[in-house]
């Protein structure tokens, strides 16, 4: 699974660490989430398209493979 965390994360010029930290996880959940080698529970899922104001079809990019 892709994301476009890091591309939502830099239009409003927040670092890795300042997202971590209203999002309530670590800087490395997002470092893991941003390079696709962590798949996010539903719950932060949501909370990050939440965060950006968007779906979560819109965050999270699902291979069909």
């Amino acid at each position: 699974m892709r994301t476009r965390i890091q591309e939502f994360r830099k239009s409003q010029k927040l670092s890795q660490a300042d997202l971590a930290e209203k999002l309530s996880v670590t800087r490395q959940t997002i470092i893991s989430l941003e390079k696709g080698r962590y798949n996010a529970s539903l719950e932060l899922a949501h909370k990050i398209a939440r965060f950006f104001d968007k779906t979560i079809e819109e965050v999270f990019i699902f291979d069909e493979d």
